[in-house]
């Protein structure tokens, strides 16, 4: 990965942050995280191609998100995915989708430096997240592999479950500091609303 990248997660004030401690859920920031963005037709056989390439994976389906041997991929809209690997493979899955897609109407962009992603475990994620995110997170609505683009705590952010207590959130990093404080306040103990 390129130099542009040192020192990114650190501007934001949230790099490394965890919050658990009298809280109902675990709440850290990942840290630098290699994220591409694909745009184009996701049913084509170069998309398919470029994912495969970067994540080890298959094109997720509509509001899913897919784990391969090299990463994730998520899908973001209908002809929008977001691809997450290692800090260190961004630069040449960028240059993997980016042959994968030559000669057809697509764009790749590595996208590492524009977003942050945040870990949440613990049985009380979908509570949590349920205060601030206008979604049906309900276990039989949102069954672990589904991904959404929302608003949480007033911010558009996408959001997965990778398993019955493991989701990730991601946002932009400029706004980064404001989720990191929003998921804090949100998840404290004794907050619970009962709802799930």
């Amino acid at each position: 990965m390129s130099e542009q990248h040192a020192g990114v997660s650190a501007a934001t004030g949230v790099a490394g942050r965890v919050i658990d401690r009298g809280h109902l859920v675990r709440v850290e920031e990942a840290g630098l995280t290699g994220m591409i963005g694909l745009r184009g037709d996701l049913s084509s056989s170069q998309m398919a191609k470029a994912v495969r390439a970067v994540t080890g994976t298959d094109v997720p389906g509509v509001l899913r998100v897919e784990a391969g041997k090299k990463g994730r991929a998520v899908w973001m809209s209908p002809d929008e995915l977001l691809l997450l690997v290692a800090p260190a493979e961004a630069t040449a899955g960028l240059a993997a989708a980016e042959a994968a897609l030559e000669g057809v109407h697509a764009m790749a962009l590595d996208l590492s430096d524009a977003r942050v992603v945040f870990r949440l475990k613990g049985g009380a994620v979908a509570e949590v997240l349920a205060k601030g995110a206008p979604v049906d997170l309900r276990e039989q609505a949102f069954p672990v592999g589904t991904a959404r683009r929302t608003h949480l705590g007033g911010i558009a952010v996408g959001l997965w479950r990778l398993g019955d207590e493991d989701w990730e959130v991601v946002c932009f990093r400029s706004l980064a500091h404001h989720l990191a404080d929003w998921l804090e306040q949100a998840s404290v103990s004794g907050s619970e609303v009962g709802h799930f």
